[in-house]
């Protein structure tokens, strides 16, 4: 007795030629490499043996690219005069090797960092002056 599975045809956004053809059930690696950053739409379509056909949509986010770290300036933030912006890219490498070489943005130390090291200090000073005579 021959049982007639299913197929499903994948498409990536509105292409009109398919990434595969497959019969179910089916396990497939998605190959991003090959699309651009950005939002795309993974595009199923199932066809029954009986000729009857399904569809459905999967929207997911690329980001493959160089990852953009920007400090001095945030969305929609109103300035003015002049404005110290500092910005960083830097890649992920080939996922089998780590690159340490551009692969943290410097940042200065925060404000709140300052408060906390200037007020135990301070503690520290008056704790040495009232339990010790010099």
């Amino acid at each position: 007795m021959k049982q007639d599975n299913s197929k499903v045809v994948l498409f990536i956004d509105e292409d009109v030629e398919p990434i595969a053809e497959l019969s179910t059930p089916i396990q497939f690696e998605l190959d991003t490499t090959k699309l651009t950053d950005g939002e795309h739409t993974l595009r199923i379509v199932s066809k029954s043996p009986h000729g009857k056909e399904g569809l459905r949509k999967i929207k997911f986010t690329v980001k493959n690219g160089p990852d953009i770290t920007l400090s001095g300036l945030k969305d929609n933030q109103v300035i003015d005069g002049i404005q110290p912006i500092m910005i960083n890219a830097y890649d992920k490498g080939n996922q089998k090797e780590f690159i340490i070489k551009g692969s943290e943005t410097p940042e200065s130390i925060p404000n709140w960092l300052w408060i906390i090291i200037i007020l135990f200090v301070g503690w520290m000073i008056y704790y040495l002056t009232t339990n010790f005579n010099l």
